[in-house]
């Protein structure tokens, strides 16, 4: 930690300040703004017309177009609408233009108060690689790095040779997990290396990269810093993101288990040399890998706010975007923030809209129906979406984030993850579970954590955690009676016989109904002696049937009264209970006639944008031959040939959306009997 006395310096009040981002990023910058009492504008694209961020804003200026390159990357349209606004300061907040030196500058020249770090600190952190040379300066602790212009065997030998496996493949722009791969074999390093240097192409337009030693088993432990105009640096302690898929953070918190008050300590001064170093201003983030041995590693610098910097907000009790926005001012940061305290433990969570399923993590598009939390000490929800609000392709999957503070981790914990069960989340596939499943878990309890925890424990298996059959049961019985409550409601004749009810008495009424990963056979019969039920052929045994109508049932099990709260949206029922929940649709009895998919048709595993097609009707292709790449969830999927053969058609082109289930590329494969065998 380290902090000067202020000097005198020219201030200048912000009055209107324009956010250039969305979602929650844009909600919560201007949640501070309306406290601190400063007007603000919106900007938006088209498929965010009538997002909440938009409508909360004093101002919102429409940027159109639907991708990020139309709208929020657009900086001049950016500098146009605070001119045309009159909004005399710009937050890009964390994504899109918030680390690019060039927009800094731009609304600099155009007499605008970028609230943010210097575009010279901005430019020379945003290349990796000049970071790295930066902190070999001021003895920041790195590994050691060799960049590849040169990708010939020869060249490959000696960086293998020089650094050891395994290594990592990382891109010099950017972040976010694009351009990096693993490489453990000398022989995978030449396509690593290619299909790194692609992909950071098509993400920052810097196909630059470079290797590192690959540190196994790390943790990811990063220091918050800030500083002002009046030689005042500080770092505000640190955060702990090791739990990642796809190199992207779902579970953040502050403090981390691993740091002792020295080991904090030399981060922390590590992190403040760089600051210093580099005359850096504002909020920003020094990221390490911290090795089981207790060595760290520079890893870069995030020159901007960060998406877990809530965390931070919770234990210090420092409001990190008016920090942001006084500095910009010119004003010094405050004695709270130079002698920083550390209270009590904070987590916070990535609610994602992603179906969990035995292939992985894929992303999810809909409409939010419903969103709601139970209030509670300690529960922070700083969330984008609102109901109504549309999921598309076009943006990151992230629908809120969820944060829960408490004196100790062990409540921190276990308050989050009731609040993540009792949260009412309709209309669209999230992750819910896989982030109970997580907390819950016993590794996780006991601060054991690295970036492999999903290596170790699979997705599926930790949502799996987080669901209780005999629940999961229970519920497809109450969504089964509240959809025969809702039919006897609607009929127009004979209300006044008992739902369930049939001409032949013995006979049970039969339904049933598909979530996204399974199907359940409910079969139930309401008599004299009350409910009788089975599922999947398993009988209930001690249920009592308390009450039945389209938006609520109340089930007995054994001394245990449960109450069921029940809503459709079309053909879905969304059924909550305390513990439990379901998104269920009843199956129709009879066959509906729809054409099945032919032979050899692939199918997209996930909504996303087609990057590019790597073959045309008639080539023939080897099994595993790449044919596409989509882009979801920030990164590239690759869609493979199952086994060889030819091209028979293909249906999409570079630049398309696609919705889960789209039909791509059709293959024709043949076997040795002349049939085909896709």
């Amino acid at each position: 930690m380290s902090a000067r006395v202020s000097t005198p310096i020219s201030q200048k009040p912000i009055r209107k300040l324009l956010v250039a981002n969305r979602g929650e990023i844009a909600r919560r910058v201007m949640r501070t703004c309306r406290a601190m009492g400063i007007s603000t504008v919106a900007v938006f694209s088209d498929p965010d017309r009538g997002e909440p961020f938009a409508s909360e804003a004093d101002e919102a200026v429409a940027l159109g177009g639907a991708t990020p390159a139309e709208s929020y990357l657009r900086a001049d349209a950016i500098v146009a609408a605070a001119r045309a606004t009159g909004a005399d300061a710009i937050h890009p907040g964390y994504g899109f233009l918030s680390e690019d030196a060039r927009f800094a500058r731009a609304c600099e020249e155009a007499g605008i108060t970028f609230v943010g770090p210097p575009a010279d600190a901005i430019a020379a952190m945003g290349s990796k690689l000049e970071a790295k040379r930066v902190a070999l300066r001021c003895d920041v602790p790195q590994l050691a790095t060799r960049e590849l212009r040169d990708a010939s065997a020869a060249a490959l030998d000696a960086a293998v040779r020089d650094l050891g496996l395994p290594l990592l493949v990382k891109a010099s722009a950017g972040g976010g997990g694009r351009g990096m791969r693993i490489v453990r074999a000398r022989e995978d390093l030449a396509e690593a290396l290619a299909a790194a240097r692609r992909e950071a192409a098509g993400a920052f337009g810097d196909d630059t990269v470079f290797l590192e030693p690959y540190v196994e088993a790390p943790r990811h432990v990063e220091i918050q810093i800030f500083a002002d105009a009046h030689g005042n640096v500080v770092h505000l302690f640190e955060r702990e993101c090791s739990i990642q898929r796809r190199y992207q953070k779902i579970v953040e918190e502050s403090p981390s288990t691993a740091l002792d008050d020295g080991l904090r300590a030399r981060m922390g001064e590590a992190a403040v040399r760089l600051a210093r170093e580099i005359g850096y201003r504002g909020a920003g983030t020094v990221e390490f890998l911290l090795a089981p041995d207790g060595r760290f590693f520079f890893l870069e610098v995030n020159t901007r706010l960060q998406v877990e910097h809530p965390v931070t907000e919770c234990v210090t009790g420092l409001d990190l975007v008016r920090l942001q926005i006084e500095v910009a001012e010119g004003r010094a940061l405050p004695a709270a923030a130079l002698v920083p305290r550390q209270g009590g433990h904070a987590i916070e969570v990535r609610l994602y809209a992603e179906v969990t399923s035995e292939e992985g993590l894929r992303p999810a598009t809909g409409t939010v129906h419903r969103l709601s939390f139970d209030e509670q000490p300690g529960l922070r929800v700083d969330a984008g979406v609102a109901e109504g609000s549309v999921v598309g392709v076009h943006y990151d999957p992230m629908l809120a984030k969820v944060i829960a503070h408490a004196p100790t981790r062990a409540e921190a914990a276990r308050a989050l993850a009731r609040a993540l069960r009792r949260m009412r989340l309709h209309g669209i596939g999230n992750n819910r579970d896989l982030l109970v499943g997580i907390l819950e878990h016993e590794e996780f309890l006991a601060g054991a954590t690295d970036t492999h925890f999903l290596d170790r424990h699979p997705p599926a298996s930790l949502a799996a955690r987080a669901r209780d059959d005999a629940a999961q049961r229970l519920l497809a019985v109450a969504a089964a009676l509240a959809g025969q409550a809702e039919r006897r409601a609607a009929t127009r004749v004979l209300r006044t016989i008992p739902s369930g009810f049939r001409n032949v008495s013995s006979a049970p009424m039969r339904v049933e109904l598909a979530s996204d990963d399974r199907t359940y056979a409910v079969a139930y019969r309401l008599g004299r002696s009350g409910l009788e039920a089975e599922v999947d052929g398993e009988r209930l045994s001690d249920v009592v049937l308390h009450e039945a109508s389209p938006a609520a049932v109340v089930l007995q099990v054994g001394a245990v009264v449960r109450r069921f709260a029940i809503e459709r949206r079309g053909e879905q029922l969304y059924v909550d209970s305390v513990d439990a929940r379901a998104a269920l649709r009843e199956l129709p009895r009879h066959p509906s006639g729809e054409i099945e998919l032919a032979p050899g048709a692939l199918v997209a595993p996930m909504p996303g944008i087609v990057l590019r097609v790597a073959v045309a009707v008639g080539d023939t292709v080897a099994a595993k031959d790449e044919l596409l790449v989509l882009e979801a969830m920030k990164m590239e999927h690759r869609i493979t040939a199952p086994v060889a053969g030819t091209v028979a058609t293909v249906h999409v082109g570079a630049g398309d959306s696609v919705a889960a289930g789209t039909l791509l590329i059709v293959l024709s494969a043949e076997n040795g009997s002349g049939e085909s065998d896709v």
